[in-house]
């Protein structure tokens, strides 16, 4: 029933006089400053206890309105039931986002034993026939209640949920859905923890000089400290984190190696040892799939979609065949490139996947006398992050300003403070940068706590990011790469949504999950526009701004590289959705024959694996994106078009273009209908052309 938060903890300072006394930091009201969770004094040992005392509390919670002798009312009902689960909430919101950025054996089995009983918990209250009778009363007696048009959405959206949910199946099939849902949760935790052992155990140790022929000096010195503390003093370690592997298969010499590390990141979870995903996911879909066909749907997309934008896989599907085959053919002419500058090499034979990103790189070099190592000493950590508060500040007016002495996430992880245009609090953020092997890969941005109302009183949100950047050389600064930058860029616009948030129920915080991106995606276009380049990239040593010549460089390479980049991102999301449209899974199953067979049958380039392969694809198969990772795609061709209503007027700092933004966009979390939502900012419904010509493939 509540909004799912995604948050992390780690060490931190903290008081209270609860924690004082040795107790449960859950289980006293935080006394921290702007309540933030007392991380310091959050033991592994606390969570489970409190995760039992929050649902022992949210069922008398329900209890309290299922016997409310009072006939079933939007406040006595509905709005309490909102209300209801803030203890198990709180600890929730700690728990998860610990387990994601800071994880640990201890929390990894906390999520094991908590998984099934919190599957349980949400069935008890959603299949609770009685709680159904007084949620369906209210809704069908709604024309007689004066409900404003939040509430009426919360109580379509409680309505909905119970439903789908299978308040209205019969017993047996109920039964039969607890079942399935408790195998699913148990199943998607097994398949996160498998990923991040297969990613933490994948190490490839040099121990030749010359072996690190190509490699950017950072990089290296990165793989020497790595080795450092390993014990291995005087090697030079690579991971399977994308800071290392990445910039390894763009930059280095040796083609064996590059295999090698190649090989590494797409097998992982498909090595046969006691990590590998694949009879997970077997299960998993067949699981889902059971699950959705329960339900009364022909197959799990088709439930899937059925409260998104999207409604159909077939609407999904002609997007993404709208993308793909012009990104197919602008690949074919990138691997044409390649080919050319591995002849200079004497290599006349056909490219592998681990020769892309390394002779792409040197193509895009040789066309426009352009090296993205160029852009990284103008790329300072702090100036970009100095960058994206000057564009948020021009935008919309509001500041963020540094604060010390409160409770942080993790002990790199930076503090600041939020102000509105008025000089109000608008929310708390944290930012948290560098990968660490407790830290799942990837970026995201997550809440400690919501944007709500308490007692009529607005209560601001705690905004965290957490990214993977690489990690600075003792000593030296961080230095961002390209794509490095345009993530912060992109994580940021998802904290702006949660900052300028604005609703009364928790209920109706939610946006389509092919929405959600809209914000952080269009916020990537300020990150290498040439009036925002002026103000943050200086040189970290000179603190020269960086050349036009530079600037202009990276004007016209911009869109190179981008068939490789929207194939393998259009392949992923294909392959996302061939899973969920399958109406039966035999038990012989051969994932990893299915997913050649699915991609070759569409032409994708032997070369160009998707982006994400079955056994690591946890966008999908961890739960969260699940027949989801179109949304991107879905997202992309709204914020494409939503920024060329900043370029329309010749001012990308237009005030009353973002003042429409804010409004009709970041505010309203999921009040209103989504595609009424764009079109009351762009007053028209969006076009699919400024994506392809965003992304040079028209």
């Amino acid at each position: 029933m509540k909004k799912t938060i995604i948050t992390v903890c780690a060490a931190a300072m903290v008081c209270g006089s609860a924690m004082a006394k040795g107790g449960n930091p859950f289980l006293a009201k935080y006394s921290t400053p702007f309540g933030i969770p007392p991380f310091e004094q959050i033991k592994a040992e606390h969570y489970k206890p409190a995760f039992v005392k929050g649902i022992e509390e949210h069922n008398k919670e329900i209890a309290a309105i299922v016997n409310n002798k009072r006939q079933a009312t939007f406040d006595n009902t509905i709005a309490a039931l909102d209300r209801s689960g803030q203890l198990l909430n709180k600890v929730a919101s700690v728990f998860y986002g610990q387990n994601s950025a800071n994880t640990s054996n201890e929390l990894q089995a906390i999520s094991r034993e908590i998984s099934p009983m919190m599957s349980r918990h949400s069935d008890d209250i959603t299949m609770n026939a009685a709680l159904f009778q007084r949620v369906k009363y209210v809704y069908d007696n709604q024309s007689q209640m004066n409900l404003d048009k939040e509430q009426k959405k919360l109580l379509e959206e409680t309505y909905k949920s119970f439903v789908r949910s299978g308040a209205n199946l019969d017993a047996a099939k109920q039964e039969q859905l607890r079942k399935l849902n408790e195998e699913i949760s148990m199943l998607q935790v097994a398949f996160g923890q498998n990923m991040l052992a297969e990613t933490n155990a994948f190490r490839l140790v040099i121990d030749n000089k010359d072996d690190l022929a190509g490699l950017p000096k950072a990089l290296v010195a990165n793989a020497a400290e790595t080795a450092a503390e390993a014990g291995m003093d005087g090697k030079w370690v690579f991971t399977l984190h994308n800071p290392s592997v990445m910039p390894f298969l763009q930059y280095s010499e040796r083609r064996e190696l590059r295999e090698r590390m190649f090989k590494g990141y797409i097998s992982r979870g498909a090595n046969g040892n006691a990590n590998d995903n694949r009879e997970v996911v077997k299960k998993l879909v067949k699981a889902r799939l059971q699950k959705a066909q329960l339900m009364g749907y022909k197959d799990y997309a088709s439930m899937a979609l059925d409260n998104r934008m999207a409604k159909t896989s077939e609407a999904v599907y002609e997007l993404l065949d709208q993308v793909w085959h012009p990104a197919l053919d602008k690949a074919k002419e990138e691997l044409a490139d390649i080919q050319a500058e591995m002849a200079k090499d004497g290599r006349d034979f056909e490219s592998e996947g681990w020769d892309w990103r390394y002779y792409a790189d040197r193509a895009k070099r040789s066309k426009y006398s352009f090296d993205e190592n160029e852009l990284r000493p103008y790329l300072k950590l702090e100036n970009v992050r100095d960058g994206l508060f000057y564009c948020a500040n021009r935008l919309y007016g509001i500041t963020l300003k540094p604060i010390s002495n409160v409770p942080l996430p993790h002990p790199d992880a930076q503090a600041f403070e939020c102000l509105d245009r008025d000089g109000s609090r608008l929310a708390i953020l944290f930012m948290d940068f560098f990968p660490r092997a407790s830290k799942r890969g990837g970026a995201w941005c997550g809440t400690y706590r919501d944007q709500t109302y308490e007692n009529g009183k607005k209560v601001i949100p705690i905004v965290t990011i957490v990214c993977n950047f690489t990690k600075p050389a003792a000593g030296e600064p961080a230095l961002l790469s390209a794509d490095e930058t345009s993530t912060m860029f992109h994580e940021f616009g998802h904290a702006l949504h949660q900052f300028f948030q604005d609703v009364h129920y928790a209920g109706v915080s939610n946006v389509p999950r092919d929405f959600v991106e809209l914000p952080s995606q269009v916020n990537e276009h300020w990150a290498f526009a040439p009036e925002v380049l002026k103000v943050y990239a200086k040189h970290y040593k000179t603190g020269e701004a960086m050349p036009q010549q530079l600037v202009e460089k990276l004007d016209k390479s911009g869109k190179y590289g981008q068939g490789f980049a929207t194939v393998e991102y259009v392949a992923a999301s294909l392959l996302d959705m061939d899973y969920h449209v399958l109406t039966s899974i035999p038990n012989d199953f051969d994932l990893l024959q299915f997913e050649r067979q699915t991609l070759v049958d569409r032409g994708l380039l032997s070369q160009i694996p998707p982006r994400y392969r079955t056994t690591y694809f946890n966008h999908t198969m961890g739960g969260g994106y699940t027949a989801g990772y179109y949304s991107y795609m879905w997202a992309e061709v709204l914020e494409a078009d939503a920024f060329e209503a900043y370029k329309e007027t010749g001012d990308i700092f237009n005030q009353e273009v973002a003042s429409k933004f804010r409004k009709y966009i970041l505010t309203p979390g999921g009040i209103d209908d989504a595609m009424d939502m764009y079109v009351n900012f762009r007053g028209k419904k969006p076009s699919v052309e400024p994506l392809l010509k965003n992304r040079g493939l028209k």
